[in-house]
């Protein structure tokens, strides 16, 4: 990948790594933005940032450290390669203090990843492996505990 394009909205800022060796560009607050974030509250930041993701990739919206160790907040989010519209960030508030956001403010990250985009075919039975349907606890602390061997 050569370049990522962006464009930018009025009173967005441009995304950008605080190290050169950072997987994620940092996202900002726009202009014009001030929001106090409750606790068990969420807001819908409309950053004004379009990127053109390659095709063979997506982009994540990831959390920022500081904000989640913080504050406890948390974001996520997809941005598939034929989407150009502006970047929103959802950020839900987990923590117990508000969040005041302001213009210019780094409120999540957006990193590019390469993927793979397989044929989804439908089959009568998946190929059998060790762990098979095993899920939720099934190898953790939990699993040994109910039964004192690891079985559920």
């Amino acid at each position: 990948m050569d370049a990522l394009k962006i464009k930018l909205d009025a009173g967005a800022f441009m995304p950008e790594r605080a190290h050169a060796d950072d997987a994620g560009l940092d996202l900002f607050a726009p202009e014009e933005c001030y929001i106090s974030l409750f606790p068990t509250c969420r807001a819908k930041i409309n950053t004004g940032v379009h990127v053109a993701v390659p095709r063979g990739h997506v982009g994540k919206i990831e959390a920022k450290s500081s904000l989640m160790e913080t504050y406890g907040i948390l974001t996520s989010g997809t941005i598939d390669s034929g989407y150009t519209g502006s970047i929103h960030v959802m950020l839900f508030n987990a923590g117990q203090e508000t969040l005041k956001i302001v213009p210019g403010q780094k409120i999540a990250q957006l990193v590019i990843y390469p993927i793979i985009t397989p044929q989804v075919v439908e089959v009568d039975k998946l190929d059998e492996t060790e762990r098979g349907d095993g899920g939720f606890g099934s190898t953790g602390a939990m699993a040994k505990e109910a039964t004192g061997n690891g079985e559920v």
